[in-house]
């Protein structure tokens, strides 16, 4: 509830005066949809090279989900987020863990070896663009006559408030966790088996592959995110550039836990875009919001999607009487891996 009512604060300190008709006149005759439905296309794809991969880093730990339910566990993960923010990271193992036996510390400590390899690449990013946007930065100080300084003091007291809270239940919600975390991994095979997972990388066999699969992801995202800007008017003409500062500071946005970033990156976006050069604060309010209600509405129709084909399958469990080969069944034609499939578990002894 916390992470809803700190995101609705922030969207009511934003918008309270604002005029509503405006997104309705916006949604009628300014939108492109035809660019903003192509846009959904790379939510998608986003979202599927993050259940290869995702894969990917299990089988090295003897783990074979099928590919399938690796995507709609990522699917079901992003929806449940919405609800309860960071809670799809947990949902998506036992996903696995329930419709194919996947162990869940492994598959805990995979996601917690993806996470760091997005943050790094989210750092690595950031300074890409902060190196690329200095002169940027100076040239427009210069020609509207306006000081960094200046800048800083439009920025309200309301807004450093703003701030200093998204930044407090970050550290709040992050304490949480990893106290929940400490008092639930006593046991020391369920410490290994994270262990396992998170140095999981090391024993990728095709790392290329996993390169490829990171940066589909995240050239994906801002896929998704750049050709929004086609959408509207007022900012077709703002630039890759741009679109890229927006991206990463969105990124570092979305860190606040609120639903999909609800609010925190309300805010961020429409503070570079403003300072990118939108000249009305009410068309970069219309964008974001309309923008980030179309992308967060599709990540729902995902989730209920995977759900419904999830719920056609039997749980893992429901194969090991009767199936000791496991969820493939004796027929090796369906087994990943053909003769070589390594077994979840001993096929010699009963299940």
């Amino acid at each position: 509830m916390l992470p809803l009512l700190l995101g609705g604060a922030i969207l009511y300190w934003m918008y309270r005066g604002f005029d509503f008709e405006r997104v309705q006149d916006a949604l009628l005759n300014e939108v492109n949809w035809w660019w903003m439905a192509f846009s959904l296309v790379f939510g998608v794809t986003a979202q599927v090279f993050r259940g290869l991969r995702w894969k990917q880093t299990l089988e090295p730990l003897g783990e074979y989900p099928k590919t399938m339910n690796c995507i709609h566990a990522v699917f079901i993960s992003y929806t449940t987020s919405l609800v309860v923010p960071r809670s799809g990271e947990v949902v998506r193992c036992g996903v696995l863990n329930r419709y194919d036996g996947t162990s869940f510390p492994k598959a805990i400590g995979t996601v917690v070896t993806e996470r760091v390899i997005d943050s790094l690449l989210l750092i690595v990013m950031t300074l890409i663009v902060f190196l690329l946007q200095i002169k940027t930065f100076i040239r427009f100080f210069d020609e509207t006559g306006t000081s960094l300084t200046g800048w800083l003091q439009t920025f309200t007291t309301t807004g450093y408030i703003v701030t200093a809270a998204c930044a407090l239940v970050t550290i709040a919600f992050l304490w949480y966790f990893i106290r929940k975390a400490t008092i639930f991994a006593k046991l020391k095979k369920i410490i290994n088996d994270i262990k396992d997972g998170i140095f999981s990388l090391s024993k990728v066999r095709n790392k290329w592959l996993f390169v490829f699969y990171t940066l589909a992801i995240w050239g994906s995202y801002f896929l998704h995110f750049y050709i929004t800007f086609f959408c509207f008017p007022f900012t077709a003409s703002l630039g890759i550039m741009t679109a890229l500062l927006a991206f990463v500071v969105g990124g570092f946005a979305v860190i606040v836990p609120t639903p999909n970033g609800m609010g925190s990156w309300h805010f961020a976006v429409k503070t570079v875009l403003l300072l990118a050069g939108v000249q009305v604060a009410a068309d970069a309010e219309t964008f974001v919001l309309i923008v980030h209600a179309i992308q967060t509405g599709l990540l729902p129709m995902l989730g209920m999607y995977s759900a419904v084909c999830l719920m056609i399958q039997k749980p893992f469990e429901s194969y090991k009487p009767n199936r000791p080969y496991g969820a493939y069944g004796p027929n090796k034609s369906n087994w990943p891996n053909g003769q070589n499939r390594p077994f979840p578990f001993n096929i010699n002894q009963p299940q």
